[in-house]
Order: C-alpha cells, then sequence, then structure tokens
C-alpha cells in the first residue's frame, strides 16, 4: 500500500484535526477530517481507511466528564463499526490523542469494562486545574506500531482532566504486565517522580495505554503539537532539531502499512 488513509473523526469542539492531518500529510500519508455525523449517516466508510484517529480538543463542550458525550455517541451510533476497525483482520490502526484518549478509554475501545463496570478512567488533575505545559515520555513500545524506535520524547499537554486511575491497583499491574502501558511521565533523565514530572497524578505515572493487540494507543500528551522543530519553546537555546519530537509517531504509523 503506498498511501495509508487516516480519518480523523472530529466532533463539536474538536480542535486538533488540522494538526493531526498535517502530521499524517508531512509523513506520505492521507489525512481526511470527517466529522461524527457523516460517520454516522455511513458507518460502511471506515472500510476505506487503515488508521482512524480521535483528536484532541473539547468534544461536545467536556459537558458531564471530558470525552464522555463523545464516547457515549461512538457507543450508541458507531460501536459496532469501531470495533470491526478495531479487529478487522488486515491489522488496521487506532489513536486517541487527549480528549480522543479520554472518548477511547470510556468507550472501551482500549480497556474492555467488566461485569462490574469500567476498569480505568480518566479524571480531574491532582492540581485542581488545566495544565498546559510540556513534558517528558519515556515508551516502552512493546507490540505498539506508533512507538517503534522511541526511546523517549518531549512533547505538550494541555488539559484538566488527565489523572489516570484504575478501579483497584492490580488492575493497573495487570496492564503493565499485559505490556499495554507503553508510556509513561519522567523527568529529562527518564526519571519518574511528582508535579510537575507527573503533571496530573496518573497511576503509577502513566502518560498513554494501548490494547492488548498494541495497534489501538491512547495518550494525554499532544504528539501533534510537536511536529515542527520551531514549536519547542527552548529550541533557539538548544538548537533546531530536524523535526518535532512527536513526527515520528505518524510516521511509525504511515510506514506499517508499508511493510512488505
Amino acid at each position: 500500500m503506498a498511501t495509508p488513509n487516516a480519518l480523523i473523526l472530529r466532533a463539536p469542539g474538536t480542535n486538533c484535526d488540522h494538526e493531526v492531518q498535517t502530521a499524517f500529510e508531512m509523513v506520505g500519508g492521507h489525512g481526511t477530517r470527517m466529522h461524527l455525523n457523516e460517520l454516522r449517516e455511513n458507518p460502511r466508510q471506515l472500510r476505506n481507511y487503515q488508521i482512524l484517529v480521535l483528536p484532541g480538543g473539547f468534544s461536545y463542550g467536556d459537558d458531564i466528564a471530558a470525552g464522555k458525550v463523545q464516547a457515549l455517541y461512538m457507543q450508541h451510533f458507531l460501536s459496532d463499526a469501531l470495533r470491526a476497525f478495531r479487529d478487522d483482520t488486515n491489522e488496521k490502526l487506532i489513536l486517541g490523542i487527549c480528549n480522543g484518549f479520554q472518548a477511547m478509554l470510556k468507550a472501551g475501545l482500549l480497556v474492555p469494562p467488566d461485569e462490574d463496570g469500567p476498569l480505568a478512567t480518566l479524571t480531574n488533575n491532582d492540581s485542581g486545574h488545566y495544565e498546559d505545559r510540556w513534558v517528558h515520555l519515556q515508551a516502552t513500545p512493546g507490540k505498539c506500531p506508533f512507538l517503534k524506535g522511541i526511546t523517549r520524547i518531549h512533547v505538550p499537554i494541555g488539559h484538566g482532566e488527565g489523572k489516570f486511575v484504575t478501579r483497584k491497583q492490580w488492575i493497573a499491574e495487570g496492564l503493565a504486565q499485559a505490556g499495554q502501558v507503553v508510556l509513561r511521565y519522567v523527568d529529562g533523565n527518564g526519571q519518574r517522580g511528582a508535579f510537575p514530572v507527573n503533571p496530573n497524578g496518573s497511576q503509577d505515572d502513566i502518560a498513554g495505554v494501548c490494547d492488548v493487540t498494541g495497534r489501538a494507543l491512547g495518550l494525554m500528551p499532544h504528539p501533534d503539537r510537536h511536529l515542527f522543530p520551531t514549536q519547542h519553546p527552548q529550541w533557539t537555546r538548544h538548537g533546531l532539531k530536524a523535526e518535532g519530537d512527536g513526527l515520528q509517531m505518524f510516521r511509525n504509523a504511515v510506514e506499517f502499512f508499508k511493510k512488505d
């Protein structure tokens, strides 16, 4: 496949869809922005895409809770189509960034609920307010294609409900043992720590998780906001890199479909 197609699914309040589209076009992919209502009218359109992205923003104004309304919409109107896409034998990819991660998690696309309800969620930051800052992430890629070859990246966050928590501690431990905890907050030396290293109080410093296949990834930080080296706040002090740290994740997604 020469040019994989990414469907960038937006909702009222989404505001990072253009950045994601730009990212895919920068690395040789193709991105199409589509409103949830348009996909609802014809869910079969998903078959035309290899990558599905739920970008960041404030979908439906984050009423009730961040990403909750979008998650309910997806569960009610698109559940079968989304699960078929995720479970497609052609090994398609799903990426949820910030608000998209919140929606994916609450829709059960990453960590399916059990008979007692959700196993994990994203809730209010420990600071009690919106956090807008740059963070370091340590990657444990495992079988997650998005993170292939990535060890550590520096990208921004912007969220008020980014604290990852599980119902019981053993659930977080189980996710880690299963290789589903693929990103953690660290400092510039790769060491885990309290605020502001961990900007929201996430359990076990978890910044991103994937599903059991590794092909569906959700993360709170924004790789789409560090595509160009000049987006880094200290590029004049530390020198200009060839590209922003976040771009490699999108390149990895495109190259996943160019393999022999």
